[in-house]
C-alpha cells in the first residue's frame, strides 16, 4: 500500500513558476481574441470599485442602498458632463497649439546648444553638440509629426471611441449594483483557509491604493489648474492635467514635471522655472498633508520593487492585451498584493503549517491500493 504522497516544500516552489508561466499562457490565448474587450471590462470593474466607496460612506450614514447608488451614479454623471463641456475643449485646443508652437520651442532649444558649444570652446573644454543638437531636433520634430498624425487618427475613430466609453460606463453601473453579489461568488471558488487573508488584501490594496491614487490624481490636477492659471502659465490646463495623471504610475509625475519645465523653458527660461516651482510645491503640499490621510501604509512596497513592478506590470498588460497603460496603474496593487501572499505563503511555510493555498492534509485524495 502506498502512503500518501506529501512533496517538500522545495519541490512545490520550483512547481509553482512553471505552472504559473503556463496559466498565464493559457490565459494570453484566451484573452487576446476577446480584446479590447477584458480591457474594457477591467477599467469598467475599476471604476466601479471606485463609486462603491462613497455608495458605501453614504449607506453607513443611514442613506438607503438605491438612495446611495443613485446620488454617486447622479453626481458622477453630472461630472463626467462637466468635464466633457468644460475640460476636454480646452485640452484640445491647448494640445493642438501645443503641436504647432513645438517645432519653434525646438528651433530655440537648438539655438541654446549652440551658444553652450561656443561658451564651451572658447574655454577650450573639449564639447561638441552640434549632432546632438541637430539629432534632437530631428527625432523631436518625428516624434510631434507622429504624435499628431495618431491625434487626428484618434479624432477620426471618435465613434467608436464613444462606443466603447458607454459600454465601459454601463457595465460599470451594473458591476457596481451587482458587484456585492459576484465578488461573493468568486470568494467561493477560494479554499477556505485563504479566502479571508485574499479578500481582506485586495481590499485594503486597492481601496487604500488605487482609490487614494486616484482621489491624489483629481487633487493634484485642481491644484495645478488654479495654480497655474494665476501664474498665466501657456497651456497650463493641459500639463496640470497631465502632471496630475501621471501620478496614477509612481515616480511619472516627477519626470513629467521635469519634461513640462524643460519644455517650457525652451521658450521662456523664467515660465519653466517657475513652473517647476509651483509644481514641486503643490505636489509636496499633497503628499504630506493629503496623502497620508488617504493611503497611509497600503502598498507596503520598498522602492527597488516599485520600480521593478512597473515595467513588469506594463509587459503583462501588453501581452494579456490589456494595454501598457492599464498594465502600469495595476502593477503596483497587484505586485502589493502578490507579496502579501507570497509572506503568508512563507511564514506558514517555515512554522510548518498547512500553507494558506493548499488544500487540508484531511481533503487530500488518497492514491488507490497497489
Amino acid at each position: 500500500m502506498l502512503e500518501r504522497l506529501v512533496l517538500p516544500p522545495w519541490l512545490k516552489a520550483g512547481l509553482a513558476l512553471p505552472l504559473l508561466v503556463l496559466n498565464l499562457w493559457v490565459l494570453r490565448q484566451l484573452l487576446l481574441p476577446l480584446a479590447p474587450f477584458p480591457a474594457l471590462f477591467v477599467a469598467a470593474a475599476l471604476i466601479a470599485f471606485l463609486l462603491d466607496l462613497p455608495s458605501r460612506w453614504l449607506m453607513g450614514r443611514g442613506l438607503p442602498r438605491w438612495l446611495a447608488y443613485a446620488l454617486v451614479v447622479g453626481v458622477s454623471v453630472g461630472l463626467i458632463g462637466l468635464a466633457a463641456v468644460w475640460l476636454v475643449p480646452r485640452l484640445v485646443e491647448q494640445l493642438g497649439e501645443l503641436i504647432t508652437a513645438l517645432p519653434g520651442w525646438l528651433a530655440q532649444g537648438e539655438t541654446l546648444l549652440q551658444q553652450l558649444q561656443a561658451w564651451a570652446v572658447a574655454r577650450g573644454l573639449p564639447t561638441d553638440f552640434g549632432d546632438l543638437s541637430s539629432e534632437l531636433l530631428t527625432r523631436t520634430s518625428q516624434l510631434a509629426r507622429q504624435f499628431s498624425q495618431q491625434l487626428l487618427s484618434l479624432l477620426g475613430t471618435t465613434v467608436g471611441l464613444t462606443v466603447n466609453t458607454v459600454i465601459v460606463l454601463v457595465l460599470a453601473v451594473f458591476l457596481l449594483l451587482g458587484g456585492e453579489g459576484i465578488s461573493s461568488g468568486l470568494a467561493q471558488w477560494l479554499p477556505l483557509r485563504a479566502r479571508s487573508l485574499v479578500v481582506t488584501t485586495l481590499n485594503r490594496t486597492f481601496r487604500g491604493y488605487f482609490a487614494g491614487q486616484v482621489l491624489l490624481a483629481l487633487i493634484l490636477s485642481v491644484a495645478q489648474i488654479v495654480v497655474f492659471t494665476l501664474l498665466g502659465i501657456p497651456y497650463g490646463v493641459l500639463f496640470a492635467v497631465a502632471i496630475g495623471f501621471t501620478t496614477l504610475v509612481p515616480y511619472a509625475s516627477a519626470l513629467t514635471i521635469v519634461a513640462v519645465s524643460v519644455l517650457l523653458a525652451l521658450d521662456d527660461p523664467r515660465t519653466g522655472l517657475e513652473v517647476l516651482a509651483a509644481a514641486i510645491s503643490v505636489g509636496q503640499v499633497v503628499d504630506q498633508v493629503i496623502q497620508p490621510r488617504l493611503m497611509g501604509r497600503s502598498v507596503g512596497l520598498q522602492p527597488a520593487w516599485l520600480l521593478i513592478s512597473l515595467p513588469l506590470g506594463a509587459r503583462l498588460g501588453s501581452l494579456l492585451g490589456l494595454g501598457d497603460l492599464l498594465g502600469l496603474v495595476l502593477a503596483v496593487p497587484v505586485a502589493s498584493c502578490a507579496k502579501t501572499f507570497l509572506d503568508a505563503w512563507g511564514e506558514q511555510l517555515r512554522s510548518g503549517e498547512v500553507p494558506v493555498f493548499s488544500s487540508p492534509a484531511g481533503s487530500r485524495p488518497e492514491l488507490p491500493d497497489s
